[in-house]
């Protein structure tokens, strides 16, 4: 069974920048295509960036399109999330999990909150 460890988020300032990290435990994660999740309060969990098991293909969504990047190290089973040019409609709190996402597998989250 796969399980998550979120870390990195905290408070910035419009247009500044944070690292997410993400550990994950169990042997099978570099098979797994990857998610980054956010959830503001009030609002839905939403995908906000993918990258596919092998690191060759991501995507992301409109929202952060060209801002955020998502990356992966499967030797470290762990996956990245570079975030730039914050904005407070990004604040939420963010996790990672696969996709489709593995119910069981929901970590604590990391959060993340842009205000000046």
């Amino acid at each position: 069974q796969v399980q998550f460890v979120e870390s990195g988020g905290g408070l910035v300032q419009p247009g500044g920048s944070l690292r997410l990290s993400c550990a994950a435990s169990g042997r099978l994660f570099s098979i797994y295509t990857m998610a980054w999740y956010r959830q503001a309060p009030g609002n839905q969990r939403e995908l906000v960036a993918r990258i596919t098991s092998g690191g060759g293909s991501t995507d992301y969504a409109e929202s952060v399109k060209g801002r955020f990047t998502i990356s992966r190290d499967n030797g470290k089973k762990t996956v990245y999330l570079q975030m730039n040019s914050l904005k407070p409609e990004d604040t939420a709190v963010y996790y990672c999990n696969t996709d489709p996402a593995n119910r069981g597998a929901w970590g604590q989250g990391t959060q993340v909150t842009v205000s000046s």
